[in-house]
């Protein structure tokens, strides 16, 4: 019901889009004469926040098209290797000239989160990672373009899936895993050593992941624990309404995701928004231009099918499946203990108000058939969740700590 009322408001708001459209035409035009004026930019600048206020924001691109490796500038060229209902292995290829012989680079699969935004919020993280890796990542589909025909899609699909794109990339991985995949991964990787997989990964590294939400809880950890999975079920989880692909499929939707991120830091989003308006009234378009390259790929989000958001929440953030010692897999007992073989690097963030600081590092304490050597723990000072994985601080600090330790564990 719900999801077809906020499809319908959408709807009811076309005509006055196209009129906010016609507006800004208007108004941004080089012939008109007032464009240049404070009210014109002000009239610009309140159709603009209107536009984008009430827009659906369409699923963004990579667009990564060069990199640079040890001084040369290499064209990018991405391509799907693998295609499945619910999501595809992209790889970053590298172009390297004809006469020069590429030195072989090692594979890293970043493996993405599924939790409301969509896989192109870690393009800072792939680029920033290209000029060191040859680098690989999971591309998650919005449930509400899958058909109901293609089935269901679990947190066990979820391990499947990683660990077929492991066989497709072969032997001689890294794997790393940015905030909700840490605990999917760490399955994963803890069946592939039990049974002495070829495809094994070299090394681990979990970034702001929820290994164990009992320590440091944040809000989010307690609002699973205090309301319980049913009345998950019962609050957030909804049918897509017709006419998407996926009509009928149950899901969590990717608009009451947004309102949840949104509502947990108010304050910060509505300044913002305050900003950009006089920013644009002021003409200041450099600053207007990276606020609006943020919130375009904050904004786009994708449903999540329920029954793999249902289960994580149960078994990651209410039963604590994986720490307790009691997370099976298709009726396998997974044990963290059995990892030997897949060096362990956690990265936390001082700041972090989504996986607390303690929650990711709980992974050494489960994984004992590693060598201290073989395990690294940094917390990166002075940054919150999203400061784990990207901007200048990451850039600069950690992505070299991450290569030097898959180097050494290569």
């Amino acid at each position: 019901m719900l999801y077809g009322l906020y499809e319908m408001n959408h709807a009811a708001l076309t005509p006055w889009r196209a009129a906010a459209d016609m507006g800004l035409n208007f108004w941004k035009s080089p012939a008109n004469p007032w464009s240049a004026t404070v009210g014109g930019r002000a009239a610009t600048a309140s159709l603009e926040m209107f536009e984008r206020a009430t827009r659906k924001f369409a699923k963004p691109s990579f667009g990564l098209k060069e990199t640079t490796v040890g001084g040369q500038t290499l064209d990018i060229i991405e391509q799907v290797l693998l295609q499945k209902p619910f999501a595809s292995l992209l790889h970053f290829n590298k172009v390297w000239p004809v006469k020069k012989k590429a030195t072989p680079q090692k594979k890293l699969l970043i493996v993405a989160p599924m939790s409301g935004h969509y896989a192109t919020l870690l393009r800072g993280t792939v680029e920033a990672m290209l000029p060191h890796f040859d680098v690989y990542i999971t591309d998650w589909a919005d449930a509400r373009t899958v058909p109901v025909s293609q089935g269901r899609f679990d947190l066990e699909d979820y391990v499947d899936y990683v660990i077929e794109m492991l066989q497709v990339m072969g032997s001689d991985v890294h794997i790393m895993a940015v905030c909700q995949p840490s605990v999917p991964v760490m399955v994963a990787v803890s069946l592939l050593n039990a049974r002495d997989d070829a495809i094994t990964p070299k090394s681990m590294i979990l970034m702001g992941g929820p290994i164990d939400t009992r320590r440091n809880p944040t809000a989010v950890n307690k609002l699973a624990k205090e309301r319980g999975v049913e009345w998950f079920r019962q609050n957030v989880t909804m049918k897509v309404p017709f006419p998407h692909a996926g009509f009928l499929r149950d899901v969590y939707p990717g608009f009451l995701q947004l309102t949840g991120f949104m509502t947990m830091n108010l304050d910060r989003h509505m300044d913002a928004h305050r900003q950009l308006f006089w920013h644009l009234v002021e003409g200041d378009e450099d600053s207007a231009e990276r606020h609006t390259e943020f919130y375009d790929e904050y904004m786009s989000v994708m449903d999540l099918t329920a029954e793999f958001y249902l289960q994580t929440v149960n078994r990651v953030f209410i039963n604590h499946d994986l720490p307790n010692g009691t997370y099976l897999h298709r009726g396998v007992l997974v044990e963290p203990s059995k990892i030997s073989k897949t060096a362990l690097m956690t990265i936390e963030g001082e700041r972090d108000d989504i996986s607390g600081v303690g929650q990711t590092e709980a992974a050494h304490d489960i994984c004992t058939g590693l060598a201290p050597k073989q395990k690294l723990h940094h917390l990166q000072l002075g940054v919150g969740h999203y400061g784990v994985f990207s901007g200048s601080r990451f850039r600069k600090e950690v992505v070299p700590m991450i290569a030097s330790f898959v180097n050494a564990n290569a």
